[in-house]
This record gives C-alpha cells, sequence and structure tokens, in this order.
C-alpha cells in the first residue's frame, strides 16, 4: 500500500474541502492567498464536481480543473483529489434512471439532492469506473496530487437499495456465502413461518412485509449493504492502485455509522480518513469525539488518520445549529491529534453562498476575512507547523473495547426481549468512565489480537462467532481480564440462538448458564450488593443466571431476582471472566471497573485531573508528547509530573512548580525525547 499523505507533506495536514467550481475563477487567487496566510498545506478537490468534468457519455471538460491543480502547486498546497463519483449528474440519471436507489417501501427516489444511485448498478459502477479511469491518467503524475479521495461519506444517505438490480445482486452475494440453498435455509430457519426457498430467484431484500421478516434475512442483507457499497469503493481503487500505485487512497468515515463495517473497509484503505461533527450545545460531545477518535486509531491497528471534515463553527443539518465558542474549534483539532490524527480538515474552505449546505460554517465564512473565524482557523494553521514531530508518534492501550458489526446489527432487529438495547448507548456508558480517569482505550474486533490488553470490556457481544469464541477463550486462558455485558453470546452468526441458550460458546469461560431473560419493567430499579462492600441500583434488564463454575461476586438484593446473581466471577487458565447481567447505574459501573482497573494494574493517565480535562500521550521512537485537554468554560488546575517540567511547546494558561493552570477550553503539549 502507497505511504499515507503526511509522509509527503512532512507536517501536519491543515485545510479542507475545496470547490472552487462553485465560484468564479478571479476567487481562486484570493483562495490561494488566503491558504497560504492560514497555514493550509492540503485541499480536497473535486469531491462534487462531476457534473462539471463530464457534460454526456463522452464529452468531457478538464481545463478549469487543470488551472485549479496548477495554482495550487504554484503556491506549494498539496491536494486529496477526489473521485467525485459521490454524487451522479443529472444527465446520467435521466439517461439511466435504474441507477436511483430504491426504498424498502418501493418508492424509487429521485435526483435532487446527492448520493442517489443504487450502489449495485451496472450502469453506475460503469459510468463511475470510467470517470476514475480519466482523471488518474490525467492528474495522476500532477505534482500537486499526493493522494485520492474516494467517493464521500459513503452511505449516508442511501445504506441501503431494495430494487430488482439489488435483489439479484443480494442472490449472488448469498451464493458466494452459502454453498447450497439447503445451507441458506438451515441458516435462516426458514422452516419457521413456511419460509423454505425451493430456487434461488425466490430470495428478495426484506423489503416491507405485514410483520417482522426473517431476522436471519435482514442481518444477511445487512452485510450484503454494507459490502456492496464497498464493492462500489474498491472498483474505483482498483483502477486507482493500477494506474498510481503510489498514491494512496482513502475515503471518509462517520464515526461508529451502523449501516458499513467499518473494520472491513479499513482494511481496503491506506489510511483511514473521518468527519467529526459533535454538537457544541451537548456538554457530552467531546467524549462521544474521542470514542470515534479511538476508533478511527484502531481500525487500522494503531496508524495514524486524517480528521478529513469537521466544522469551523455551525453546522447547518441540526434542528437547532450552536456556533463553537471561543476556542472550541482549536481545543477539538487538538482532540483529535491527541488521539493519534496526523492531520485536521474541514469542511469546507469557503462558505457556499447556494445550495442546501450554505449556512454551514467554512474556514473563509461569508463575512470573510476579518472574522472571528477566520482569526481562528489562521491561528490553528500557525501552531501546527511547530508539531511536526508529533508525526512519527501514536498512542499505546492496555484496555480495549470489544464492538462486532455483525452483532450490533442482530441486537438491534426487531421481536427481542426489549427494544431499549442500544450498541453504541452501551459503548459509551464504559468509554465515559474510562475517557473520565484518562485511560486510553483501543476499539476492537472480538477476533483481533488481543494479546496486548490487559482489559478486554465487551459492553454487549449479542452475536457470537465460533472464531470470536476461540479467541476470547485464549484471551482469558493467557491471562487477559474480560468483561462481558449482559444479553451476551446469545446467537451464532446467523442469528440463531445457541444449543442451551445463552452464553453459548463462553460458557466455559464465564462459567455460568442464562436461564432466562428478565427485562425489568418500567420505572423498576432494584438494587446490586457484592463483595468488597459494592453497592449499586439497576435497571431496564436482568437476568436468571445459574453458576456453572464462576463465584457469585454480587447479587440481586431487591426486585423479581432477589438472592440470585448479578455480577459473576469466573478463573479460567491465567485470567478471568466477569459477567454483568444486569443495567448498573454508572456509579456502580464506575466502581466495578475501577476495582478490576486497579486489580491488573492499569492506572490513570493523571490522578487527581479535574473532571474535563483530558490527557493523553503519543509516543514516537525517539519523543514523547503530552496532550492536556480543558474541556471546561473554566480554569483548570492539573498536578504535572516532574518528568515533563521544562518541556512545554503550547501553554495556554499557566505554569507553576508542579502544575499546569489551563484556561478555559485551553490546550497544552509537552514534548520530550527520550
Amino acid at each position: 500500500m502507497a505511504n499515507p499523505v503526511w509522509n509527503t507533506l512532512k507536517d501536519l495536514a491543515y485545510g479542507g474541502d475545496y470547490n472552487p467550481e462553485q465560484w468564479p475563477e478571479e476567487t481562486w487567487h484570493e483562495d490561494v492567498a488566503l491558504m497560504r496566510e492560514a497555514g493550509v498545506n492540503l485541499v480536497s478537490v473535486g469531491i462534487f464536481s462531476w457534473a462539471n468534468l463530464q457534460y454526456g457519455p463522452n464529452e468531457w471538460h478538464f481545463d478549469w480543473l487543470d488551472r485549479v491543480l496548477d495554482l495550487l502547486h504554484q503556491h506549494d498546497i498539496f491536494v486529496l483529489l477526489a473521485t467525485a463519483t459521490a454524487s451522479p449528474p443529472p444527465w446520467l440519471t435521466k439517461l439511466h434512471p435504474e441507477i436511483l436507489p430504491v426504498t424498502a417501501e418501493n418508492i424509487r427516489l429521485s435526483p435532487g439532492g446527492r448520493q442517489h444511485y443504487c450502489p449495485s448498478s451496472p450502469y453506475y459502477r460503469a459510468a463511475s469506473k470510467t470517470l476514475v479511469e480519466q482523471l488518474a491518467k490525467r492528474y495522476g503524475n500532477h505534482p500537486a496530487v499526493v493522494g485520492w479521495h474516494v467517493g464521500n461519506e459513503y452511505g449516508c444517505h442511501v445504506p441501503r437499495c431494495y430494487c430488482d438490480e439489488s435483489a439479484q445482486d443480494f442472490r449472488r452475494w448469498l451464493k458466494l456465502r452459502y454453498r447450497s440453498l439447503e445451507e441458506l435455509n438451515q441458516a435462516w430457519s426458514t422452516a419457521f413461518w413456511s419460509q423454505r426457498y425451493q430456487d434461488w430467484d425466490e430470495i428478495l431484500p426484506p423489503r416491507v412485509a405485514p410483520t417482522f421478516v426473517n431476522p436471519s434475512q435482514q442481518l444477511d442483507f445487512l452485510r450484503f449493504s454494507s459490502d456492496a457499497l464497498l464493492e462500489c469503493f474498491k472498483r474505483e481503487v482498483e483502477v486507482l492502485r493500477r494506474i498510481t500505485p503510489d498514491k494512496p487512497v482513502t475515503t471518509n468515515f462517520m464515526g461508529l455509522f451502523k449501516p458499513l463495517d467499518y473494520f472491513r473497509w479499513a482494511a481496503e484503505e491506506d489510511f483511514v480518513s473521518h468527519d467529526s461533527y459533535p454538537d457544541p450545545a451537548d456538554a457530552d460531545s467531546p467524549v462521544a469525539a474521542a470514542l470515534t477518535f479511538d476508533f478511527m486509531r484502531s481500525a487500522r491497528h494503531g496508524q495514524p488518520w486524517l480528521l478529513m471534515e469537521q466544522a469551523p463553527s455551525a453546522v447547518n443539518w441540526r434542528p437547532h445549529n450552536v456556533p463553537k465558542a471561543d476556542g472550541q474549534y482549536r481545543l477539538w483539532s487538538y482532540q483529535a491529534i491527541a488521539r493519534g490524527a496526523n492531520g485536521v480538515m474541514n469542511f469546507q474552505w469557503r462558505a457556499s453562498r447556494g445550495g442546501a449546505e450554505k449556512f454551514h460554517s467554512g474556514m473563509v465564512p461569508h463575512a470573510g476575512k476579518d472574522t472571528r473565524i477566520f482569526r481562528n482557523v489562521a491561528q490553528l494553521g500557525r501552531e501546527l507547523k511547530h508539531l511536526s514531530d508529533v508525526l512519527d508518534s501514536q498512542l499505546s492501550a492496555e484496555v480495549a473495547l470489544v464492538m462486532d458489526w455483525s452483532s450490533w446489527w442482530a441486537l438491534e432487529l426487531d421481536s427481542h426481549p426489549s427494544s431499549r438495547l442500544s450498541l453504541t448507548d452501551q459503548l459509551l456508558r464504559v468509554y465515559r468512565i474510562l475517557w473520565r480517569k484518562n485511560i486510553s482505550v483501543d476499539i476492537v474486533e472480538p477476533s483481533s489480537d488481543l494479546s496486548r490488553y490487559k482489559v478486554m470490556v465487551a459492553p454487549n457481544l449479542y452475536l457470537v462467532s465460533q472464531p470470536a469464541a476461540e479467541n476470547l477463550a485464549r484471551y482469558v486462558e493467557g491471562g487477559g481480564e474480560l468483561v462481558m455485558g449482559y444479553f451476551s453470546s446469545v446467537v451464532d452468526e446467523h442469528d440463531v440462538v445457541f444449543p442451551n441458550g445463552a452464553p453459548g460458546p463462553l460458557a466455559d469461560i464465564l462459567g455460568i448458564r442464562v436461564e432466562e431473560f428478565w427485562p425489568l419493567a418500567d420505572g423498576l430499579t432494584v438494587d446490586v450488593h457484592g463483595m468488597n462492600g459494592f453497592r449499586s441500583t439497576a435497571d431496564i434488564w436482568s437476568e436468571l443466571i445459574n453458576l456453572k463454575g464462576a463465584e457469585r461476586w454480587a447479587a440481586f438484593a431487591s426486585g423479581p431476582l432477589n438472592g440470585h446473581p448479578a455480577i459473576t466471577r469466573n478463573l479460567y487458565g491465567h485470567g478471568r471472566a466477569w459477567y454483568v447481567a444486569t443495567h448498573l447505574h454508572i456509579d456502580g459501573l464506575d466502581t466495578l471497573l475501577t476495582h478490576i482497573l486497579h486489580t491488573v494494574g492499569v492506572n490513570p493517565l493523571l490522578i487527581n485531573a479535574p473532571e474535563m480535562v483530558e490527557a493523553t500521550v503519543r509516543r514516537g521512537p525517539h519523543s514523547q508528547h503530552l496532550f492536556l485537554l480543558n474541556h471546561s468554560a473554566n480554569e483548570a488546575h492539573v498536578q504535572l509530573d516532574s518528568t515533563w517540567r521544562g518541556s512545554s511547546k503550547i501553554v495556554d494558561g499557566r505554569i507553576g512548580d508542579d502544575s499546569v493552570y489551563l484556561s478555559p477550553f485551553g490546550v497544552a503539549v509537552f514534548s520530550k525525547t527520550d
């Protein structure tokens, strides 16, 4: 795979989406001058320019793009050139209306927005391939172009298509997954409700039906839909790597975006890119953003990543769009770098005057250069020039959260004991505790290499494959500490309940058997009492558990399961496996995790840090970098380890003998060589 763009830049990447086709050419010269003033060294060009590049099947117009790329190169600004395939032009959908996607309700969507294409459409795939070939041949050797931005936010508006072409593609996908119809019928439990298939052509996407659609069919269609979009991405990447093998490829992810299995997608990229839009009005935004940043770093096993999009101030798509306060744009940019990003980009360079996103903030706002936004943008650009030594550093973690996309999809299908179970809610509950302790976290699949982690927390793993179960067993047997949340290891990869019920293949590791799921009635809170004086309350969920080798660490002290185990602990090989059979309130969950972390020697990065101060360390071959980020609107007092004293690079506030007094929304960066 090709090297990521920052290897060419030799600096942290800084810039944004640049859409010169929206502006008269005289504005381009003003743009590049302002980019230089703002410290911009990288822009993404052409993301939505298909209609400006191709007027018909054989009518190409590249002259304007030639001039743009030449101008950027003359001013030492590098380019991630987009393949422009995210929004088909009107002439293409008029010529081939069958490209347009169809909903589960059999409604064909119209053009007029963006992403109006069926990923299985052969016409769309052929047209996009032709466009990418033209771009690669013309610009692959252009000195400004350092990489490719493929598509854009895949699946954001049309994650699934239910048309007849998609139905055919779904059948092709199923034939590769299952060796025969008999195997599919077995996997899908089609004996239920008289659904047995005698011919592949009988199989349809899970369109709207009188009642619950077969959950195994739904799960496979979710997998297929992610793969269908991934196939579009891979077809473009194949062209780019064939013609320009030295240019890296990426596409922009959107946090923990449920429709696409980003673990599978990340493996096809040269580096991961991410679009981040925390809500300034939500005090919890820094926590959710940090979780997604840690995922982006983890998706390619700790490699640096690129923040492709963020807003310099307000967005336009929420019901109520609050601007970023002074300091927040800079603070949240540093948060991405602190969690492994090697670049910070924005949507977009210049705020649009028309179109659906005209009220989305730009690095150059409507009011122009003499504005708060542009001053903030330029300040950050100047500072990043002094942090190039961060490029070769990465984060390391002793704790990991376990998640699996198929399990996420299956967990949140219908006709379950409760509809209140949300994977992201469960992940955030655990992550928030670790974030406030300034304990670094990776997010991993259950089938990945787990050996380097002291603690693995699986807030929910409803679906477990046999290879994943065996991998978790090896982890615990080898000395690991596994914490498993409720309603886990219930079904196999086909969403079929394990023989003898939960926890299926994890029964020996956990040392329990779940006799019955017991969702708690609305408003009911139960007490949980355990060892070491543990006291908590719980709601939403409980389970009737039988001990099969595990010890009862805590029990229900009230409610319908009074006296039965609520938290169990089991010795397995050289490690231990915990099972939490209820929805502990946050204080109780914090107490439990703190006990487990202390037992295995995982310590916070800072002792007694203020609640909204975030701390991380990036380590390289010859240097270390401590980031302190104050997410509070008040000054924060942080005690500083003696090894970091006298090594400051950026400090917003004051440095005392053994402390840092961070300004509101302030940042401090300390660096030292080994």
